[in-house]
C-alpha cells in the first residue's frame, strides 16, 4: 500500500458500487481506465422473483433450468426448462429443446418448443422446429419451419391414436363394412 509513498499503486483501484433505484447490479468501475457506459436498456418487468439473464457473449452448453422468468441473449446449446416465462432475445442463438410456461422468441432457435401457456414468435425470429402450446402467435416477418400443435397440454398427454390395418379401412368409394359385408347405402 502506498499511503505515504508519492508513487501511486500500480494495480487498478476498485471503487465500491452504490445501489440505485434500478434493480440491476452495476459493474465495478476502475479508476485507472474509465470505460464508456453501455447503451441504456429498458428494465425488464419483474414479477415476484428476479430475472435470470444470459447476456450477449455468453455461451452455455448443457441443461438449463429456471424457476422464475428468464431472458437469453447469448448462445445456448442443449436443453432449457423454465417454470415461468422465457424470453429469447434478438441476439440469441439457441439450439435446444425448450419447455416453459410462456416462450417469446426474437432470435434464432433450432429445436422443439413447448409452452404450457403460450408461444410468441416475433418478427425478428427464425425458428426451425416443432411448436406446441394452447396459444400460438407468429408475427408477420417471422421465419418458421416446422409443425405446430395448439391443443391444451392435458389433451396432448391423453391423446391416443388407433391405426387400423389397411384391409379394415373404409374406402369412400365403396363404403364397405370392415367385415367385408354388403356396402352401406350412401
Amino acid at each position: 500500500m502506498a499511503l505515504f509513498n508519492k508513487e501511486p499503486e500500480k494495480g487498478p483501484k476498485i471503487q465500491p458500487v452504490q445501489s440505485s433505484s434500478n434493480s440491476q447490479p452495476q459493474p465495478a468501475v476502475s479508476a485507472a481506465a474509465p470505460q464508456p457506459s453501455p447503451a441504456p436498456r429498458p428494465a425488464p418487468a419483474l414479477t415476484g422473483e428476479g430475472l435470470a439473464h444470459l447476456d450477449r457473449g455468453t455461451k452455455v452448453s448443457g441443461k438449463l433450468s429456471f424457476d422464475g422468468p428468464a431472458r437469453i441473449d447469448g448462445e445456448v446449446d442443449g436443453e432449457i426448462t423454465s417454470k415461468d416465462s422465457l424470453h429469447i432475445g434478438e441476439t440469441a442463438v439457441v439450439t435446444a429443446q425448450i419447455k416453459a410456461a410462456a416462450v417469446i422468441v426474437g432470435g434464432k432457435v433450432s429445436g422443439d418448443i413447448t409452452g404450457s401457456q403460450k408461444i410468441e414468435i416475433r418478427p425478428s425470429a427464425k425458428v426451425v422446429g416443432n411448436l406446441a402450446a394452447p396459444l400460438l402467435s407468429i408475427h408477420e416477418g417471422a421465419q418458421f419451419e416446422g409443425h405446430c400443435s395448439m391443443q391444451p397440454e392435458a389433451a396432448r398427454e391423453d391423446r391416443k391414436v388407433t391405426v387400423f390395418p389397411k384391409e379394415d379401412r373404409i374406402t369412400p368409394a365403396t363404403h364397405a363394412t370392415p367385415s367385408g359385408g354388403a356396402p352401406k347405402p350412401a
